[in-house]
């Protein structure tokens, strides 16, 4: 259970309420993970266009961004998050076993070369920040990523370690 107060469905109003009618007509549930920021609608409607933006988004595919999240997710111990993100890979056809390769070795992840580098790169980003150079950026965009798509797959990746960290410090549970 939450230590934080989340606001419930019945109980939602206003922009809240908003949201979660939304959710529900286009997910059939609310993630407690979304629940999570109901406290304050703000975050709420933040997380949720930015939700909205990544499912959207015309290059940085489902399964890569699912992969930066369960990765990211290793690393911060974010229960929730690991088991959300492997539902998620089993529907993209990932199997337990290859899951359990991945994330012992993240370059064994079945991406092809362009996303598999750029995976590489957000975790390096999210790792040490400190040791990426311009060779790295130099190597994604002759693989065809630019610079929008560089910015948006580090952003994915270090905004997970902020949401894991927040789901482990007021213990929300799937």
């Amino acid at each position: 259970m939450a230590i934080i107060k989340l606001v419930e469905k019945e109980e939602a109003q206003g922009k809240v309420a908003e949201i979660y009618d939304a959710m529900l007509n286009s997910m059939g549930f609310i993630p407690e993970a979304f629940k999570m920021f109901s406290p304050s609608p703000y975050l709420l409607q933040t997380q949720v266009g930015t939700l909205q933006h990544y499912m959207r988004h015309e290059n940085l595919g489902g399964k890569l961004l699912a992969l930066i999240r369960l990765l990211v997710s290793e690393i911060e111990s974010c229960k929730y998050c690991i088991d959300t993100n492997t539902g998620i890979l089993f529907q993209y056809g990932i199997l337990p076993e290859q899951l359990s390769a991945i994330k012992n070795d993240p370059a064994k992840a079945p991406l092809d070369e362009k996303e598999l580098a750029l995976l590489l790169f957000v975790l390096k980003v999210v790792k040490n920040p400190h040791a990426t150079n311009q060779s790295d950026v130099d190597l994604l965009k002759k693989l065809g990523w630019n610079d929008t798509e560089i910015l948006e797959a580090a952003f994915h990746g270090t905004s997970q370690v902020g949401v894991d960290r927040l789901l482990n410090a007021f213990k929300v549970q799937s």
